[in-house]
């Protein structure tokens, strides 16, 4: 006879009161109840962000819409799910999801960079997850490929919005209308 051995997942709570190695620099998050570590991003994944960050930032200010944050900051999704996105856009009409500890709630618009070792976690795993808790747009980017993607949430389900490599193209927003991203810029050298 086989025997069930059950794994107990952490709660969102549990997982705040853990201590890890101040000379670690991984990041951690809480996925599904589960510890994942992350290892600090790299220069070109650095660069990436920055100049996403710099637009989606630079947008959202002239237009008074909310406010961008980048990692590492806390998104608390739910009791098991603690996680860090590259970037993030809060609406200025879910101001009060933004508090001292981070944010508790669901962003309106996440950014992930998929590095060597975040394929799957970031193409499957957080996609899903983002999915099912309401996260309304989705921009996934491949430095490797030098492509983005942007799903927007229909019906519960992420569709693809809009995508564009460094050779072709430019992203829109459906969750900021008239952004519109030439895709060369983010992976200039």
């Amino acid at each position: 006879m086989e025997s069930v051995v059950a794994i107990q997942k952490l709660t969102v709570a549990e997982f705040r009161e853990l201590e890890f190695d101040d000379n670690d620099t991984s990041w951690y998050e809480l996925i599904h109840g589960e510890i994942v570590k992350k290892s600090a991003p790299s220069p070109l994944h650095q660069r990436i962000s920055r100049r996403i960050e710099f637009i989606l930032e630079l947008f959202v200010t002239q237009k008074k819409v909310g406010e961008v944050f980048h990692a590492p900051i806390d998104v608390f999704l739910d009791g098991y799910n603690s996680i860090q996105p590259a970037i993030l856009f809060v609406p200025a009409t879910n101001a009060a999801i933004i508090t001292d500890d981070g944010i508790e709630g669901v962003p309106a618009l996440v950014v992930e960079i998929v590095s060597p070792t975040s394929g799957y976690r970031d193409r499957v795993t957080k996609k899903l997850l983002y999915q099912q808790h309401g996260v309304q747009e989705y921009w996934l980017v491949d430095p490797l490929e030098e492509l983005i993607e942007v799903y927007k949430l229909d019906n519960n389900l992420y569709t693809l919005l809009s995508a564009a490599t460094i050779d072709e193209g430019k992203i829109e927003s459906a969750v900021l209308p008239g952004l519109v991203v030439d895709v060369k810029t983010l992976f200039a050298v």
